[in-house]
């Protein structure tokens, strides 16, 4: 129901539209009598019969009810004569824009000025009626910023019902796979249209229609001519009243010469250049000559595209394969996402709002660039990325905005030195530094490359002395068991992310396994055994292994990097793996994918390493906080259940050397220190012993801060378990989620609230 709010305008539209039928309605239906009898409308201006017809498109609840249509220049208006035949379709334009003779008196106006002198002229026989401010949608003119004008002229169109139906069966039969799939239903909505397909462009480049044509009037000599050329190799011949039409299929055979020795007149109209496009997948390869490339590869595996020209290229890639060799040219199609601009533009050369790659190569890498790339384009949305000057002279990132993009020279407010950008046109302009292109969003895959490149090398130093022999489980350390768990488990996740064309799933997942669980978790734990003859050669062996396997996942996305250490791990253990050992290939280009190894896998000891390092993170977050040096040994206990302590204790060894702290106590019965500093993570508390180093205030103000956030999610959470209608309706168990979610959030402040009273009795 309507508030009282809604109620009263909503009551006046009614009131309004009640009004109008009892007044408005009996005369449209007089007008529609009148158009089903023939009758018509003088236009006044050009005192010219206009019919009047009835149709759906005029809407009674509007204005008068009635509307004056233009079919040549108004796609809805030719959609209403298109149903009108009979009313006719008049043109009032010519090529360039101005008026044509169909205008009477308007005749060679622009647009504009002539739009201006209708409305004098209506005024003026006292024919204009309300005049009032509307706004409408208006195409422009990418280029020249001009509104666009539908302009109806003669072109050639492809009839599109049987191969539209076709391309659709391809994808829903599964001939053809896109991902992902909700574009699909694009891709079946514009095909199940059937439009015929306009295909003639009236531009200097392109592909010149191979048509030529020629009027014969003598009914007799056309038939002569069409029997003449019936069932010849090469052409095809069709009359369109007096015009006869020829298609040849090679322009260069003698044919042509004979048709223009004989009158006929060759097509000056160029194919749509998504005409020519769609040929590619078998006009590469050869086409319409039989040879082994295009037998070998038609159809090819994959497609992959932006999601602007699914209908322009894709699906008219479909139709014409299917129509000229019988098959799909290509089994899947990947849709990624587009990259746009910081203010959400897409991106291009004329607007110079583009990211240079080469540019972004020279200042972080080509490595960063593809993995950037690749982490950035989730297949759900669009990626905004900011762009940036690079200021020559001081290297201070300058951000573009509308206005400097469009500037010959840009002047640095950081070091007042000047470059110039790509719109340089004076020798002045072009004799300053260029201004390099790039973009901040690559700084984070720049230091994942640097992050794996020094890992890297620190487990090739590591690797002095390296043997390679079988290791069996029994000599594998926990460390080792969660490392080889977790290769397995990333390499499933990895390829069936790839698989199924997540690029941004499969490179969060390796930055996450690479970045946390190899580089800084594993390769700091190993570094004691490295030290210990009797140790050192299965962590060898293991971190070689690994090493192998996380090269190889990365290659895709970062392959300079990963063949460069391929090639030194080659050097350092030529020879490796756990069960069987072989000798690794010479490059990682051609080195087998990694399969999982689903027997390694150990949920219990991947969930023991994840509260570890959550532990690790929270007591180095403690003293980094409180600016603990790290040469103080700090000492620490965690209140947990029994579950957990079983879980985590065993681990207590590690934390002692990474984090160099000390266990003063686990279980649910600890007591705190009486100065700690305590941080709250899933079912555990962490308490650390702050003694000569807490800063009272500091804590006091984070652990305020928490309180706040834990009391706005407890509020949201309760909020919505209050609603009847989600308690009712949604899943039991999404119900029960919430329920246990809001359990945690209370166990949390709890702990909080309790830390806050001790460290208010110290305050």
């Amino acid at each position: 129901a309507a508030s009282d709010k809604e109620r009263e305008p909503l009551e006046a539209q009614l009131s309004e539209l009640a009004t109008r039928r009892q007044t408005m309605l009996p005369h449209l239906e007089r007008l529609r009598d009148m158009a089903l009898a023939g009758r018509k409308l003088a236009l006044p201006l050009v005192n010219r019969e206009i019919p009047l017809i009835a149709d759906p498109w005029a809407k009674p609840e509007l204005g008068s009810g009635c509307v004056k249509i233009t079919p040549a220049h108004d796609a809805n208006d030719y959609e209403v004569w298109s149903r009108h035949e009979g009313i006719g379709a008049v043109n009032i334009l010519k090529p360039d824009g101005t008026l044509n003779e169909n205008t009477g008196r308007y005749a060679g106006q622009s647009i504009p000025k002539a739009r201006k002198q209708v409305v004098e002229d209506l005024d003026g026989l006292e024919l204009l009626g309300d005049v009032e401010d509307r706004e409408i949608e208006l195409g422009l003119s990418d280029r020249s910023k001009t509104p666009i004008e539908p302009y109806l002229a003669d072109q050639w169109f492809v009839a599109m019902d049987q191969l539209a139906q076709s391309a659709m069966d391809a994808v829903t039969e599964g001939r053809v796979k896109i991902f992902p799939r909700r574009y699909a239903n694009g891709y079946l909505d514009w095909l199940s249209e059937k439009r015929d397909w306009p295909v003639s462009r009236q531009l200097w480049w392109g592909h010149q229609i191979p048509v030529w044509s020629k009027t014969i009037e003598d009914a007799k000599g056309r038939e002569a001519f069409l029997a003449s050329v019936d069932g010849q190799d090469g052409l095809d011949a069709k009359a369109s009243d007096s015009l006869v039409h020829v298609c040849l299929r090679d322009v260069d055979s003698p044919h042509a010469k004979s048709l223009e020795d004989a009158g006929f007149v060759r097509e000056e109209d160029v194919l749509d250049t998504w005409f020519s496009s769609a040929l590619w997948p078998h006009s590469t390869l050869g086409w319409p000559d039989e040879n082994p490339d295009l037998t070998h590869f038609y159809p090819t595996s994959v497609l992959i595209t932006s999601r602007d020209i699914i209908t322009l290229w894709v699906a008219r890639m479909v139709l014409m394969g299917l129509n000229n060799l019988g098959d799909v040219p290509f089994r899947e199609v990947c849709i990624h996402p587009k990259i746009l601009d910081g203010y959400g533009k897409t991106m291009s050369k004329s607007k110079g709002n583009g990211v240079d790659p080469l540019d972004v190569i020279e200042k972080f890498g080509p490595d960063a660039l593809r993995y950037g790339l690749a982490y950035l384009t989730t297949d759900t949305q669009d990626v905004r990325m900011p762009v940036q000057f690079e200021c020559p002279h001081c290297q201070t990132l300058i951000n573009q905005t509308v206005k400097n993009r469009e500037l010959p020279r840009i002047k640095c407010d950081k070091c007042s030195g000047e470059f110039n950008t790509q719109w340089a046109r004076t020798e002045a302009d072009k004799a300053l530094p260029r201004g390099a292109v790039v973009s901040e969003r690559f700084e984070q895959a720049r230091n994942f490359c640097n992050k794996l490149w020094n890992a890297s090398r620190f487990s090739l130093i590591n690797l002095e002395s390296y043997g390679p022999a079988q290791v069996t489980d029994d000599q594998l350390a926990v460390e080792d068991r969660w490392l080889l768990s977790r290769l397995s488990t990333v390499t499933q996740q990895v390829t069936a992310s790839l698989e199924s064309y997540h690029f941004a799933d499969a490179a969060r997942t390796l930055y996450d396994f690479a970045w946390d669980d190899f580089c800084s978790l594993y390769v700091e734990i190993s570094k004691p055994r490295m030290q210990d003859e009797q140790t050192r050669p299965i962590a060898q062996r293991v971190l070689a292994h690994a090493l192998d396997t996380l090269l190889r996942l990365l290659h895709p996305m970062v392959p300079y990097i990963t063949e460069e250490v391929w090639q030194l791990l080659g050097q350092a253990a030529p020879r490796r793996g756990l069960q069987e050992i072989g000798a690794a290939v010479e490059s990682i280009m051609i080195a087998p994918w990694p399969e999982a190894d689903l027997a390694r896998q150990d949920t219990e000891i991947e969930n023991r390493f994840a509260k570890f390092q959550a532990t690790l993170s929270a007591i180095r977050e403690i003293r980094s906080r409180q600016n603990i040096p790290n040469h103080e040994q700090i000492e620490f206990c965690v209140r947990c259940d029994e579950q957990n302590v079983q879980l985590i204790k065993p681990m207590e060894p590690y934390l002692g050397s990474m984090a160099k702290a000390t266990s003063i106590g686990w279980g649910p019965d600890i007591s705190p220190p009486a100065t700690n500093a305590m941080i709250n993570i899933a079912g555990m508390e962490i308490f650390v012993d702050l003694k000569d180093f807490i800063d009272v205030e500091a804590e006091l103000a984070r652990l305020e801060k928490e309180e706040k956030r834990l009391l706005g999610q407890i509020q949201g959470k309760e909020k919505k378990l209050a609603n009847a209608n989600f308690v009712e309706r949604a899943p039991a168990d999404v119900v029960q989620a919430e329920r246990d979610s809001l359990a945690l959030l209370q166990e949390q402040l709890r702990g909080v609230q309790a830390a806050l009273a001790n460290l208010r009795k110290k305050s």
